[in-house]
């Protein structure tokens, strides 16, 4: 790599920057100050959210000064959606969200071998402004006509719903702050996701109208697998970094499911893996995809990356527990939770048949159908295998009193839970 802006490119983390010879130019010049701004319009970070941080950490490692800051203000308000009007948070919601966040980002950004990063919160300098300062010393630098060219305006202006005058404001806001950390901190870079253009070039321009200086804006791809389709954003799907809202087996599950013709791409976004070593991972891909050792990669360096090496290592003892050759009954107690909450079942009380426990889960439509399946020798209560059609389950079955795990034949799994 010549410099570090290729790298970006050639990771797939460039969409769109500002006077992109400038910039390299910046950049190879530096080190130079780049923020990021994450709002806590929820409790957790999600997976697009990663991608910044991920961009970050190799600005970090390039050896330039990174700002993480959390929204306190900005996360009041809401960036616009194209849908619908954001649900205002109490402000004491918002203050416990912030704190979630920026240790999550704290997490991320406090990597080895770079240049320690700087956390803010814009609450900071956003809450002594009064109104009318506000519109006397930043609003006259805004035309409207320009703000209403913004997508999320534009397509709200167009909806029956219209766009409150608080959301309205929110690109004043995020602007107010570039132009708060070009002067604190001599911040000459924003970086965000490509939906963030509008808001990031308006705070450029503030720079440029107050200061007469010059920032830059680098925004990163939305990230969509092989049809175009956005990753991680189905209806109550999203993919959190809170292990309390994605728990780090399914998140390490999401990873390892991604499709063959995506995995290479996510692995040259989401990785540290060298080209040579994404050479290999590619003509495995093309080889032997059954083994998705590609996947496995991607898994582990990902979770790694956001729950730490121990969840890692535990989460893969529980999915080959589940679906290898590992030991169910050597699971720590949240790991076989968490494991066990991806697959069908019931509640199932202790004393209960086996037989009716089978059809109970799910495993099978029928008593008839799971005296066959036994006689057949193909179930299993947590690995081992039960040949009396007469077994009752007795409250030692269920592993760390909460689960029994049933199987029939080698792929059927269920979670017969303890009532």
């Amino acid at each position: 790599m010549t410099d570090i802006l290729d790298e970006l490119q050639w990771r797939g983390l460039v969409a769109q920057t500002t006077d992109e010879t400038a910039l390299r130019q910046a950049l190879a010049d530096g080190p130079i100050t780049v923020y990021c701004g994450f709002d806590p319009t929820a409790p957790s970070l999600h997976f697009g959210n990663l991608v910044q941080l991920i961009l970050l950490r190799h600005l970090q490692r390039a050896g330039h000064r990174i700002i993480g800051l959390v929204g306190g203000s900005t996360g009041l308000i809401g960036d616009p959606r194209p849908t619908s009007e954001r649900r205002l948070k109490e402000k004491h919601e918002t203050a416990t969200d912030v704190e979630r966040i920026a240790a999550q980002v704290r997490q991320i950004l406090s990597v080895d071998g770079g240049t320690p990063p700087t956390f803010v919160n814009n609450l900071d300098w956003t809450e002594p402004i009064s109104a009318l300062d506000f519109l006397r010393d930043y609003g006259k630098y805004f035309r409207v006509n320009q703000m209403i060219k913004k997508d999320a305006v534009a397509a709200r202006l167009e909806s029956e719903q219209g766009i409150s005058y608080t959301e309205f404001s929110y690109q004043i806001l995020q602007a107010l702050d570039y132009l708060h950390l070009y002067r604190e901190y001599g911040c000459t870079l924003q970086t965000g996701a490509q939906d963030q253009w509008g808001n990031i070039t308006a705070g450029s321009e503030l720079i440029h109208r107050v200061d007469g200086g010059t920032a830059h804006a680098l925004t990163t791809p939305l990230i969509t697998d092989s049809q175009g389709r956005k990753f991680g954003k189905s209806e109550g799907n999203a993919v959190w970094l809170d292990p309390s809202m994605t728990s780090p087996y399914s998140f390490y599950q999401y990873w390892l499911n991604i499709e063959d013709d995506s995995v290479v791409h996510l692995l040259r976004i989401f990785t540290d893996l060298t080209r040579s070593e994404l050479d290999e991972l590619a003509r495995q891909v093309a080889v032997e995809p059954h083994r998705r050792t590609a996947q496995r990669t991607l898994a582990t360096e990902v979770t790694t990356l956001v729950h730490g090496a121990q969840a890692t290592a535990s989460v893969q003892a529980a999915s080959e527990a589940l679906f290898g050759k590992g030991d169910i009954t050597a699971l720590e107690e949240q790991t076989l939770v968490d494991a066990t909450g991806e697959l069908p079942g019931a509640d199932v009380p202790a004393g209960t048949g086996l037989l009716d426990a089978l059809v109970a889960t799910g495993l099978v439509d029928s008593k008839k159908a799971a005296r066959r399946a036994i006689g057949d020798g193909a179930v299993s209560i947590n690995g081992d295998r039960v040949g009396d059609e007469g077994y009752v389950l007795a409250a030692g079955d269920y592993l760390h009193n909460r689960v029994a795990v049933l199987r029939r034949g080698r792929k059927n799994l269920a979670a017969a839970r303890l009532a």
